[in-house]
C-alpha cells in the first residue's frame, strides 16, 4: 500500500473524528467551568487526534519510517499519559465528593453508567490504533523482515483480547434477593 493512500485514509478518519475532538475542544475552552479530570480527558482526546492528523501529514510528505513512528509513538504516549492522569484525578474527585456527602450525613447521588459514546470512542480509538499498527507493519515491515502473517496476526490478537475484556466487563451485576432483576 502506498504511503499516500494510507495518509489519505488516516486523514479521512481524522476529519470524521470531529465528533470527539470538537466537544473536547469545547471542554478545554470552558476552562475552570469543567472539572480538572474532564479537562485532562479532553486534552488526551485532542492530543490523540492531533497525533493522527500529524501522522497523516507526515505520511503525505513522505517522511521516512523511523521519524514517523517516533512522532506517532510520542503522541500516543502523551495521549495515554493524559488519559491515565484524568482517570486518577477523577477517582480523587469522586472520593472528595463522597467525603462531602458523608459530612452532610446524606447518601451521595447514584453514579450512573458512563455514557455509551465513551465506550464506543474507546473501542473505536483502539481499533484505529490497531489498524494503524497493522498498516505500518505491512507497509514498512516487509522491508525490515516482518512477515505479513505477523503483521496481521498481532493486531488481530490484541483486538481479540480487547473484545474479551469488553465482554467480561459487560456481564451484568448479580440480581437482588428475588433472583431476577426487578422482581421481588
Amino acid at each position: 500500500m502506498a504511503a499516500q493512500v494510507l495518509a489519505l485514509g488516516l486523514g479521512a478518519v481524522t476529519a470524521s473524528g470531529c465528533v470527539w475532538y470538537l466537544p473536547a475542544l469545547a471542554d478545554l475552552r470552558a476552562g475552570a467551568d469543567r472539572p480538572v479530570s474532564r479537562r485532562l480527558s479532553a486534552a488526551a482526546c485532542v492530543t490523540g487526534w492531533a497525533t493522527a492528523a500529524a501522522t497523516a501529514l507526515l505520511l503525505l510528505l513522505g517522511v521516512p519510517a523511523r521519524p514517523l513512528l517516533a512522532v506517532a509513538a510520542a503522541g500516543a504516549g502523551a495521549a495515554i499519559g493524559l488519559r491515565l492522569r484524568a482517570a486518577v484525578r477523577r477517582r480523587r474527585e469522586e472520593r472528595e465528593d463522597a467525603a462531602c456527602w458523608s459530612a452532610l450525613h446524606a447518601a451521595p447521588p447514584r453514579a450512573g453508567h458512563r455514557p455509551a459514546r465513551y465506550a464506543f470512542a474507546r473501542g473505536l480509538g483502539g481499533g484505529l490504533a490497531l489498524a494503524l499498527a497493522a498498516a505500518l507493519l505491512l507497509a514498512w515491515g516487509r522491508a525490515h523482515g516482518v512477515s505479513a502473517l505477523l503483521a496481521v496476526a498481532a493486531p488481530v490478537a490484541l483486538a481479540g483480547c480487547a473484545l474479551l475484556v469488553a465482554a467480561l466487563r459487560a456481564v451484568p451485576a448479580p440480581a437482588g434477593r428475588g433472583g431476577v432483576r426487578g422482581v421481588r
